[in-house]
């Protein structure tokens, strides 16, 4: 527990805004012929149903390279082994993909789980549906954890009963790439390191799409971060491209359906956390990008009806705008500290960068706005989020709390994860006046915070946040009670053992805030196996409910979705 210490900033007339109208890893090609080093126990298998298109394709043929192929990939290797090789821990696969952060290398059908404790509750009848970077092909030069194609560990419960499934999102990239046997498209984190290694794969890119190898204006994106349900519809996201719809089979198989443009109305990328309002069914987005306008808000109605963009011209300058809150009444963006800096990029850092000079904003825009001319912005110096928690309304009617956690260390955000520090705090804004508050809710190493989706956009209690230690390795999870300001409850996965975001799904017919169970995939690096966790919501101890043995390993990953078993009949109709 820390103290609650209440910070007030300043008073500030909220800013005026004009009218206006983005050890050496051996490559391999076809990597489903590796094989993996994790011991897999005699299963159960469930062959998944002759109608699916997502199993993966018979690679026992080696797919014939073409002349320019052939030299692009050999202009690849010079680059990564003599121009830009992977110097960098951040950047050297050696480092990135060491322990249970290295890919499976193939895909695995609906296959049996063994229940080693306790028994699913009947509330968890449904799916929950883990995304993340799982690369295609082991790298070839510099890598970064984000770059990976996105894969989905998805466990399927009925009647006490689970099976795990783990199928890559079958995005334009990974299918071309697949078809030709090599990677094809640049890595964004971790290929443009230099000004020479910029130009150098930015003419390979321009070869490879000239000579008709890909065509980008059907998508370049991996799918590898998040996933949402609204509209009846299922889609795995990356900020980087449209939504890809994903189906669930009954028997707990996954299905791409494909690239989804809300019938021509999202012609660019979204970000991979909308909003969505659990009481009106809405769900609410934006793009950012490194070209004017910076960051473009729209939402969805219940249908999943796209509405009109609204630009927001002023945010002046390319911020990295991962993630934001909604209340009842407005949407809340984050302008931070952390940027898209192309200089850094000649010079040798990320495409993503720090500039400590600049005051951290908060913006607010009343949700169902068409325009921005209502947009007010307030200074939060050091206030960077990566992730929001939580916003809503207070009672008096001009004040917004914003739950977030906030980076202490911003500039290792992108190349030192390890030094990460991010501590949840309160902010409150009164957007009439200007004053600004601000309380610390823990002192841990916290992010991956969720909450009871019901209470989204509304006042809440309780949120849970993975601990780090350090990130993105997650030893355990807290339980923190908003109101006051103070953990209420905790679980460490035990020594050797990491996993990853929690996921609350509340106990249907419950009444409480907290009723439900939390649950995660945990690794155990010592013994190599994977387990799928059960945990009260409501106890001090996150008292473990179930505990199911996986078939084979989960690596770590980014953020998850529990779908109900009445939603998945709704994604088959």
């Amino acid at each position: 527990m820390v103290p609650k210490l209440i910070i007030i900033t300043c008073k500030q007339p909220p800013t005026s805004i004009p009218s206006f109208n983005i050890s050496s890893i051996k490559i391999k090609e076809n990597p489903q012929t590796l094989k993996t080093t994790t011991t897999t126990p005699s299963t159960k298998t469930i062959p998944p149903p002759t109608t699916t298109t997502t199993t993966t394709k018979n690679t026992n043929k080696k797919p014939e390279t073409s002349f320019p192929g052939l030299l692009f990939n050999t202009f690849d290797d010079i680059i990564n082994n003599f121009i830009d090789p992977p110097i960098k821990p951040a950047l050297d696969p050696r480092h990135v993909l060491s322990q249970n952060f290295a890919p499976v290398l193939t895909e695995l059908p609906p296959t049996q789980c063994e229940i080693i404790k306790g028994t699913l509750p009947p509330s968890l009848n449904g799916a929950y549906i883990r995304n993340g970077p799982n690369p295609q092909f082991l790298p070839r030069g510099p890598y970064h954890l984000f770059d990976g194609d996105g894969m989905l560990h998805a466990i399927k419960i009925s009647n006490g009963n689970a099976t795990l499934c783990s199928r890559y999102v079958k995005t334009y990239k990974y299918k071309t790439e697949n078809d030709a046997g090599y990677p094809l498209f640049p890595n964004v984190f971790s290929g443009f390191n230099s000004l020479i290694a910029s130009a150098a794969r930015g003419s390979i890119t321009a070869a490879r799409v000239l000579t008709g190898q890909y065509n980008p204006s059907n998508g370049i994106g991996l799918a590898n971060t998040s996933l949402a349900l609204f509209g009846n519809r299922l889609f795995a996201l990356g900020e980087s491209d449209l939504p890809y719809e994903i189906n669930l089979t009954p028997n707990g198989d996954i299905q791409t359906i494909g690239r989804y443009d809300f019938n021509g109305k999202l012609s660019m990328s979204m970000t991979a956390h909308p909003k969505i309002d659990a009481d009106t069914g809405e769900a609410f987005a934006f793009r950012y990008g490194p070209i004017p306008p910076f960051l473009t808000y729209f939402r969805f109605d219940s249908n999943g009806v796209k509405h009109d963009d609204v630009p927001v011209f002023s945010l002046t300058t390319p911020s990295f705008l991962h993630d934001f809150a909604i209340t009842k009444k407005y949407a809340v963006f984050a302008d931070i500290q952390l940027g898209m800096n192309p200089l850094d990029m000649i010079s040798g850092g990320s495409p993503v960068g720090s500039d400590p000079s600049k005051i951290s904003r908060i913006g607010i825009l009343p949700r169902y706005s068409n325009n921005e001319r209502k947009m007010k912005w307030f200074n939060v110096p050091g206030f960077n989020i990566v992730h929001a928690i939580n916003a809503w309304d207070e009672e008096d009617g001009e004040t917004v709390t914003l739950i977030a956690p906030n980076i202490l260390s911003v500039e290792h955000t992108m190349e030192r994860l390890d030094l990460v520090h991010a501590m949840i705090e309160k902010v409150k804004i009164n957007v009439e006046t200007g004053i600004i508050s601000r309380q610390p809710l823990s002192a841990r190493n916290l992010d991956f915070a969720v909450i009871n989706g019901d209470y989204m956009g509304k006042r809440n209690r309780f949120v849970y946040a993975a601990i780090g230690d350090p990130m993105p390795k997650i030893s355990g999870v807290v339980k923190i009670d908003v109101l006051k300001g103070e953990e209420v409850g905790c679980r460490m996965f035990g020594e050797g053992c990491y996993g990853g975001e929690p996921f609350f799904v509340a106990r249907e017919g419950g009444g409480e805030e907290d009723d439900g169970y939390l649950v995660s995939y945990v690794h155990d690096e010592k013994k190599g196996e994977s387990r799928f966790l059960v945990m009260d919501g409501k106890s001090a101890e996150l008292e473990v409910v179930a505990e199911v043995k996986l078939p084979r390993r989960v690596p770590y990953g980014f953020h998850g979705l529990f779908v109900r078993e009445s939603d998945i009949t709704k994604l088959s109709l």
